[in-house]
């Protein structure tokens, strides 16, 4: 058994009631709070990279380096969060994080160059992925079996509703009152959360000599491991994958580090991560359909934006209050899971949920020129439907026959898996949509010749058109007819593309439906903290 599961100060002691009391509620809600801010962050500047950009003094090819340096934080602290809250105490710990991710958020309005900026944008997601797992702990371990399935469907909504709304409130703020107020956002949620937990939660002792017994070579890998990997998936697109040297070297040591921890994770007595978890039916398979959805979830919230401001040239308000379609509806969807979940069977329910999402998906397959952010209404508000049946039986599914004594470690597990199946994910669609853009111009520009009346027509269209606008030399004029046909034909290439992308977030959601109607039936809320 890892150093989380043989001490029974690793996680918050299990529920003990049938019915949580204020104090509990209280506490288990300034985790949400936590819980979606950390999340919001992943999101939050993805619509305002070009201001910010221009505000730091660095380029596009650069600037992506402000999300991935969140990411990278985040997604490595995750497992580490079990061991450190075993160590430092709960309280102490998602306190002292609590405090610091503000701080963290707050002065990266202050960076004026990339390098402080990434380094901040590092420290800002080590302090906040923490907030996430901690959240989800604090579901299986402060509330009883009967209330969990509440908690989960809160859960649910901060891990779904923050991607979706993180566009939206970031464009808003970018547009209206500068980038810098975006890294504001976190601050008084943070201090009310903060207040919250310290009234809340139980004190216990911090255990410094557990650092004397922890897996220090998996964590040293795993960090390494993941830090690589994530870096490689974020950059790998933009540099042509491995004819660069940078990603190809990055990617061996993810690939030997991570294979490093693994061989150590399941051989050492106390384990950081308790791989052991995934032998479960319920457990390994709900994992694989988080990663699945991770991987929708995230490439959604990516692809969209990208089409909008790429296709249709749209600001980052105007890509934020089309994405706020997919958020909102959750809000009135979400809060009656725990109602349907004791009806009908939770597998046919997330089911239903994660074939509406591949459903709101299939249908921007047929993409247009004229498909922009009226168009997106109704596959957004799909989307929304879907999405809320998703997350609450899927990890109701996961964690049913966790533990209390394993709920922090399964809690991290599938936690990190999520995040790091949505930068897989992200990656990939990233990658799709580049092969398919060269694919489908490539197919488009064969066509386009001047042996072909309809080509030479148009060609003569166009130079009347300049010359009739200021060009009196007919060869500059015929130049710029050809060049704005080209441009016509990398656009109509560029949206086949992104047609293709949606095809396969679908088809990834798909084979998720069909995984997780391969788990157990299982009594909802009968794994951590159930009695």
């Amino acid at each position: 058994m890892s150093t989380v599961a043989s001490t029974p100060t690793a996680i918050l002691p299990a529920a003990t009631t049938q019915k949580a009391g204020t104090k509990e509620w209280i506490a288990v809600l300034a985790g949400m709070i936590g819980a979606f801010m950390a999340i919001l962050n992943i999101q939050i500047t993805n619509a305002s990279l070009l201001e910010i950009e221009g505000g730091i003094g660095t380029g596009v090819d650069n600037g992506a380096w402000i999300s991935t340096s969140y990411l990278i934080g985040e997604i490595i602290v995750i497992p580490l969060t079990a061991y450190f809250s075993n160590v430092f105490s709960f309280r102490k710990y998602i306190l002292v994080n609590t405090i610091l991710f503000p701080l963290f958020s707050m002065a990266c309005a202050f960076a004026h160059d990339l390098n402080t900026m990434i380094v901040l944008r590092g420290l800002q997601g080590f302090a906040g992925g923490i907030l996430i797992p901690m959240a989800f702990t604090m579901v299986l371990t402060k509330l009883p079996k009967s209330q969990q399935p509440i908690g989960l469907a809160i859960f649910a909504l901060s891990v779904t509703f923050a991607p979706a709304i993180g566009p939206t409130i970031g464009g808003y703020l970018t547009e209206n009152y500068g980038w810098q107020t975006i890294f504001f956002i976190n601050t008084i949620p943070s201090a009310i959360m903060a207040v919250a937990l310290a009234a809340t939660l139980e004190r216990e002792p911090m255990r410094l000599g557990l650092l004397r017994e922890g897996d220090w070579p998996g964590i040293f890998t795993m960090a390494i491991g993941l830090a690589a990997l994530q870096t490689v998936l974020e950059e790998g697109n933009k540099d042509d994958w491995f004819s660069s040297p940078f990603i190809l070297k990055l990617s061996i040591i993810a690939f030997v580090f991570l294979a490093a921890f693994i061989w150590i994770e399941l051989r050492v007595e106390k384990p950081l991560v308790q791989l052991r978890l995934l032998k479960q039916r319920n457990f390994g398979i709900g994992v694989l359909v988080n990663v699945l959805v991770g991987v929708a979830l995230f490439g959604t919230v990516y692809i969209l934006p990208q089409y909008l401001g790429q296709v249709q040239r749209y600001n980052a308000e105007q890509i934020g209050n089309v994405l706020a379609w997919t958020g909102l509806p959750q809000l009135l969807l979400i809060p009656l899971l725990p109602m349907m979940m004791k009806r009908f069977d939770a597998r046919y329910i997330g089911f239903l949920g994660i074939s509406i999402f591949a459903i709101s998906c299939f249908m921007n397959v047929m993409l247009s020129g004229d498909s922009a952010g009226d168009q997106f209404w109704i596959p957004n508000i799909v989307r929304a439907i879907g999405q809320a049946l998703v997350l609450t039986p899927i990890t109701a599914i996961t964690t049913g026959g966790i533990a209390p004594s394993d709920a922090a470690a399964a809690s991290g597990l599938t936690n990190m898996l999520r995040n790091l199946g949505g930068a897989v994910g992200t990656a990939t669609l990233g990658t799709i949509l580049t092969k398919r853009e060269q694919f489908h111009s490539n197919i488009i520009g064969q066509s386009i010749t001047v042996s072909r009346d309809e080509v030479r027509n148009r060609l003569d269209q166009l130079t009347g058109y300049f010359m009739a606008h200021g060009v009196s030399d007919h060869a500059k004029a015929t130049s710029q007819a050809v060049v704005t046909l080209g441009r016509v034909v990398k656009r109509q290439a560029l949206i086949m593309a992104f047609s293709d992308t949606f095809a396969v977030i679908g088809v990834v959601l798909a084979i998720a439906a069909v995984a997780l109607l391969l788990t157990r039936k299982t009594n909802i809320g009968g794994g951590a903290g159930a009695h």
